[in-house]
């Protein structure tokens, strides 16, 4: 750690260095984000990922990642995969670097946090970087729902469901943690409703605009028309969930998604399952200037808090202060938040009790519109995030999820970009 970062730190504590000074202040040995992209987000089942492997999806994600940024692969020391549902991920991402042109020096793994598991690769490669291990790392979210879509649950042993109401708890469906959410807080059908259509709106808007053409990389793959059972080479190059003229009109008609558990939660509020990846790279800032490689952001840290799993989707509003407070800020000092909207329930809650401003909440649409792959979202909302925050020339930049079984994650970004 250089002596100037120490003594930043240290002035901290001690109550000499305000939170903004010292998060924003640029040190040698600070993670730095220089390159980050994202595949369309695509319906699954039917959209145009819909057919499309894990290990092609994360080959051609790589190799646009070594293209754009111009890195030697020689360079990166280790690569972390975010995954939820994926069989055998662990294979699948070592081939698929391998075949996308990293030397057999550049390392592997995978991890699984649920909705926070590209989230999680960041962080596992950055803490490598901060503690010497690496000077250089990616990380990846992925996840590819209409392959592998979990909708079992994992099942428990009677010992464990008996152990305790929390331990049972965890084997609830996301759909009933919605809508208990709902229930416990008031959160009535209609709020919900409007803040979905606000997200649709916010979508189609910057899609329109063209804002999401520097985040999306495009994948070539083979597409099955599930009409006729043709197969054909396509480019998927756009997100394809985004339903333009969304109203609150029209999304009040649409029947409750989990009537077995409450009527509030319905498929227009709800994320799309979705088909997607997205990946960043991870330097030291001493190497990235080395190297030449331009600095898009520096990462400061991310935390995880635990809470209620049947109330799993408000784990933001309480994750996000305990982020904040480690780094001496307040939510007024931020001036992006991407949170994800596993449900409008989740977000309506987190964004109440947090007292964010709705206008920094997921500037260009979040997971209702655009899709939550889930091992992806972690990574996707950086993507999406720093590229608002690089256009509206702002600083302070936090993403962060709810978890299933009652966690929530939180990060916390520097633009350097103005």
């Amino acid at each position: 750690m250089s002596s100037q970062r120490l003594s930043n730190i240290l002035g901290h504590l001690k109550g000499n260095t305000s939170g903004v000074s010292a998060v924003t202040s640029k040190n040698a040995d600070d993670v730095v984000l220089t390159c980050a992209m994202r595949t369309p987000l695509t319906k699954a089942f039917k959209g145009g990922l819909k057919d499309t492997p894990v290990d092609i999806l994360l080959m051609q994600l790589m190799q646009h990642l070594l293209s754009r940024s111009k890195i030697d692969p020689s360079a990166v020391e280790d690569i972390c995969v975010g995954n939820v549902n994926e069989v055998g991920v662990p294979y699948k991402a070592r081939a698929a670097a391998l075949a996308a042109g990293f030397p057999n020096t550049t390392s592997v793994s995978s991890t699984n946090r649920f909705c926070s598991s590209g989230l999680v690769a960041i962080q596992n490669i950055a803490n490598q970087i901060s503690c010497g291990s690496i000077d250089v790392g990616v990380a990846i979210g992925i996840e590819q729902m209409s392959l592998n879509v979990d909708k079992q649950g994992p099942g428990f042993s009677a010992a464990i469901t008996g152990a305790n109401q929390d331990a049972a708890d965890c084997s609830m469906t996301m759909g009933q943690t919605s809508e208990n959410v709902g229930s416990d807080f008031d959160i009535p059908r209609e709020r919900q409703d409007r803040y979905a259509a606000a997200s649709f709106q916010r979508a189609e808007a910057a899609q329109k605009s063209g804002l999401f053409a520097e985040e999306i990389v495009p994948i070539t793959t083979t597409w099955k028309d599930p009409k006729t059972g043709e197969e054909k080479q396509v480019t998927v190059s756009a997100d394809d969930g985004i339903r333009y003229g969304t109203t609150y009109e029209g999304l009040s008609k649409i029947r409750p998604a989990f009537t077995q558990w409450g009527d509030r939660s319905t498929g227009g509020n709800s994320s799309q399952v979705t088909d997607g990846a997205a990946a960043v790279l991870l330097m030291k800032r001493s190497v990235a200037e080395k190297l030449g490689q331009p600095i898009l952001a520096k990462f400061c840290g991310a935390t995880v808090a635990g809470l209620p799993p049947r109330i799993m989707g408000i784990g933001p509003s309480i994750v996000v202060p305990k982020l904040l407070n480690k780094f001496g800020l307040t939510v007024d000092d931020i001036d992006i938040f991407e949170l994800n909207e596993a449900f409008a329930s989740m977000a309506v809650y987190c964004v109440d009790k947090l007292k964010l401003d709705v206008e920094k909440v997921n500037p260009r649409g979040g997971a209702i519109a655009l899709g939550h792959p889930l091992g992806a979202t972690g990574c996707r909302q950086v993507v999406t995030g720093l590229a608002e925050m690089r256009r509206q020339k702002k600083k302070l930049f936090v993403n962060t999820m709810c978890i299933g079984t009652g966690m929530g994650m939180a990060g916390l970004w520097v633009n350097e970009v103005l």
